[in-house]
């Protein structure tokens, strides 16, 4: 008998420790999971989940605005951003009901309470230590706020889903996934926002005709973006915030938000002190089987900032259950993992970059179509999608594929399967296309773009 008190606990119940902990246990392993906070972890309720709601809620204001076009006459309407709000925290009360059966269901005993590391087989939590033959660390990550004078005075994305009222004007201090979707958000509902970042524009790290075309779309939405510049402090001015920019520039704003990234939850867990390595950021080092310099202790998920994806970290924890109870030694295949920024316009993508393309194939072909969505002939607007391939010259294979535009999410899922399959643009130029919808655009591409000068590549 073993002298363990479980084979497995977990610290945190977001989405990959509840899917380690659900598939240890269905393969018969004595498993806890820790938590302090909510179950479902920052994803269901924190994150990716109660944002797209809140996106969904935002965007019937341009559907109602484009019914026009179509004949319809809808008249006067009104918005309850506060009824919205309500609605969003019912449905994340369901959700973790459903984990909390989930759990229950599977035999997996849920430990409330921080947690941390008390040795290479132990967790102390609520002033008890469990024994453990593995621990498993996954605990997420949590918004970072950079050290500006003032910064008390802002909200991280966190504070902006529970919202009971509607700025008039609003700051986004920020370029990545968060700022771009809140920014997306609040404009289509009417408040006035004015988007701040470092970088020369949007999206560091994606393709840059991506980061071009929405920032754009954007702007064509009433989003005023300002790059290249940095807050140097934040006052209160009133009812209003007063932000002082490089330049000695000052703009008021009647709420702050800061999306400036985050980091891993490391903090106060005996990592480090139990001989556990943390990078720079404070993410756990781990190998290719999410093993830590500790044998016995993992890591999964944003809590490594390997790739911060709510479907990568159920492919970890996917990947540990198979390696560690199952007998099928299993790693995680990183590369074309498809995502999606569900800003306004959305962004899908999958694949590398132009540029990151560039650097890994040498020689590459680049199919890039710019047009104006066929609702859009109607409803008068003037907002166009972006559709571009990136194909290695030497292998004909599609190494990248950037969207943007509407359901650009949904239509790259599909073609992130072909990728993952290593089809070429032969076998896309092979495809028959669906008439008429835009996702056609990706198999009808056929005149490449010309090769860049050499003085003009990055």
């Amino acid at each position: 008998m073993t002298a363990f008190d479980y084979d497995l606990v977990v610290l945190g119940a977001g989405s990959g420790g509840v899917r380690a902990s659900r598939l240890a246990a269905k393969a018969g392993a004595r498993v806890a999971v820790v938590e302090s906070s909510r179950v479902g972890g920052t994803c269901v309720m924190r994150g990716c989940v109660p944002k797209k709601l809140l996106v969904m809620g935002s965007r019937f204001a341009e559907d109602i605005a484009d019914a026009a076009g179509f004949g319809w006459d809808i008249g006067a309407v009104s918005f309850d951003w506060a009824r919205l709000v309500a609605a969003k925290n019912a449905e994340l009360n369901r959700l973790e009901s459903v984990y909390l059966r989930m759990l229950r269901d599977s035999g997996v005993d849920l430990v409330e309470g921080r947690g941390g590391l008390a040795g290479p087989h132990a967790v102390a939590v609520a002033g008890r230590t469990l024994s453990a033959e593995r621990v498993l660390i996954a605990t997420g990550g949590r918004p970072w706020l950079p050290q500006v004078p003032g910064i008390e005075h802002a909200i991280t994305s966190n504070e902006a889903l529970d919202l009971m009222q509607l700025p008039a004007r609003m700051v986004i201090v920020g370029g990545g996934y968060i700022a771009v979707e809140f920014a997306g958000i609040f404009a289509a509902l009417g408040v006035k926002v004015t988007q701040i970042l470092r970088g020369d524009t949007l999206l560091r790290g994606f393709d840059q005709d991506v980061r071009a075309a929405l920032t754009t779309e954007m702007a064509g939405k009433g989003v005023e973006v300002r790059c290249e510049t940095v807050v140097r402090s934040i006052e209160r001015a009133g009812k209003a915030y007063s932000l002082r920019l490089s330049g000695d520039e000052t703009i008021e704003t009647d709420l702050v938000l800061y999306a400036t990234g985050r980091r891993p939850n490391t903090e106060g867990l005996g990592l480090e002190e139990a001989g556990i390595g943390l990078d720079d950021h404070g993410a756990v080092k781990v190998d290719q089987w999410s093993r830590t310099a500790l044998d016995s202790v993992y890591a999964i998920g944003d809590v490594t900032d390997r790739l911060n994806l709510t479907p990568v970290a159920l492919a970890e924890a996917n990947a540990l259950v198979a390696t560690l109870f199952e007998d099928r030694p299993t790693s995680v295949d990183y590369d074309n993992i498809p995502t999606a920024v569900f800003s306004n316009p959305p962004v899908g993508t999958v694949g590398l970059s132009e540029a990151a393309a560039r650097r890994r194939c040498g020689d590459i072909h680049v199919y890039l179509s710019r047009f104006k969505p066929m609702r859009n002939t109607l409803a008068g607007r003037d907002e166009r999608t972006l559709m571009k391939l990136v194909v290695d010259a030497a292998s004909d294979r599609v190494v990248g594929l950037h969207v943007v535009g509407p359901d650009a999410p949904e239509m790259v899922q599909g073609f992130a399967v072909a990728m993952k399959c290593g089809a070429t643009k032969a076998q896309f130029d092979a495809t028959i296309g669906i008439h008429p919808t835009a996702a056609e655009e990706l198999v009808t591409l056929r005149d490449r773009r010309p090769d860049p000068c050499p003085e003009d590549e990055q």
